[in-house]
């Protein structure tokens, strides 16, 4: 979600935080509904690697199962 409003082909510098730091990508706005947007990243191979990875990281933390401490 972005809190302004921006024109569909528009490129942005987006800048958000991923659990290995932050990140700073280019994008251009292909799809928006109201202040929902979807994005395509044109930026450099290092960063969708790094978009990449996390997205896996992510998905297989949530299929771990749960430690649980006894009493």
């Amino acid at each position: 979600m972005l809190t302004l409003e921006a024109p569909l082909d528009e490129i942005l510098e987006l800048t958000f935080t991923l659990p290995s730091g932050p990140v700073m990508i280019l994008a251009a706005a292909r799809q928006r509904n109201a202040f929902r947007y979807g994005f395509e990243f044109i930026d450099t191979d290092s960063v969708h690697e790094i978009i990449r990875r996390t997205c896996r990281d992510l998905a297989v933390s949530q299929f771990l199962p749960v430690q649980r401490r006894e009493p």
